[in-house]
Formats: structure tokens, C-alpha cells, sequence
């Protein structure tokens, strides 16, 4: 199942970023045009992977009796951008770089539990 993959692919890459951002001394200059382009250039598969995963998830969670709401998993799409972002630009404090981390892996481990159980 596609869901199933790209919900294990996610929950890989934000332990990847959780990694990124504990090791990097921030912030960083944001008017940095390479910085910016770099950023881009490697982010840009990471937006385009919780696009997807956003789509089927909401496919999945409309059709079946999931215990994830339709707006957790809006809201989960959006945390998983800012730590994307956050972890590039280390622009948040380390307590709320966390709560997304722990609230994005949260709802993709009941994802997956679901998934595991239908």
C-alpha cells in the first residue's frame, strides 16, 4: 500500500530533520540567495513526498473508520512543512521544533497502526 510506505518514508525523514536541526548551530542569514536556493533544491522532494502522503491520507482516512480525523491530518501536512523549513533555518525554539516532531510521528504511528489493523 502506498500510504503505508510513504507514511514510514515520512516518519523516516523528520528523524532525519529532528537530527538536522539538533546538530545545526542556527539561525541562519535568510537573505542567504545560495542558503535559499540550497534549500530549494533539497526540500523540495520533502514538500512534494507530504504532498502526496496528505492526498492519500485523506483519501484513506475519508473512506475507512480510521481513528485520524480528516483536519489531523491537514494539520500533521502543515507541522511536517515547518519542520522542513525549521530544520534548514533552526528559526524556533527547541521545545516547539518537538511538539511538531512528536505530534507529526503521533498521528503517522496511528496511521500506520490503522493500516496494520484493517
Amino acid at each position: 500500500m502506498a500510504l503505508e510506505k510513504h507514511t514510514k518514508d515520512l516518519k523516516q525523514l523528520i528523524d532525519q530533520l529532528h537530527t538536522q536541526f539538533l546538530e545545526t548551530e542556527g539561525p541562519v542569514d535568510k537573505k542567504n540567495h545560495a542558503f535559499f536556493e540550497k534549500v530549494k533544491e533539497e526540500t523540495s522532494p520533502m514538500f512534494e513526498l507530504n504532498r502526496v502522503w496528505s492526498e492519500e491520507a485523506e483519501e484513506y482516512v475519508k473512506n475507512r473508520g480510521a481513528s485520524v480525523h480528516p483536519n489531523q491530518i491537514k494539520s500533521t501536512s502543515e507541522n511536517i512543512e515547518m519542520i522542513i523549513l525549521h530544520s534548514y533555518y533552526v528559526d524556533v525554539h527547541r521545545k516547539r521544533f518537538k511538539e511538531l516532531y512528536q505530534s507529526v510521528h503521533y498521528v503517522l504511528d496511528m496511521i500506520l497502526n490503522d493500516i496494520k489493523n484493517s
